[in-house]
């Protein structure tokens, strides 16, 4: 299974359903939410959401900073 980039659409950002894969880096904009996340596949279309990406996706947000794993819509000032 491969790592690859997955859109946030809607929904809870834990639940792997919330999320569709990309073929590249998705673009994003707006202000402060989450956009996408690089996870592994987990071979039906979704990412496999570990403990320790469910971690630094919780960290971007409340730092208003996108990570290695994690692109949010815009950043906070």
């Amino acid at each position: 299974m491969a790592d690859k980039w997955f859109k946030y659409n809607s929904g809870p950002a834990t639940n792997p359903a919330s999320y569709t894969e990309q073929t590249g880096t998705p673009s994003c904009g707006g202000d402060d939410l989450l956009c996408a996340i690089f996870a592994e596949d987990d071979t039906t279309g979704h990412p496999v959401l570990t403990q320790a990406l469910k971690d630094e996706m919780l960290d971007a947000i409340a730092q208003g900073a996108p990570d290695t794993n994690v692109l949010l819509i815009g950043t906070r000032d």
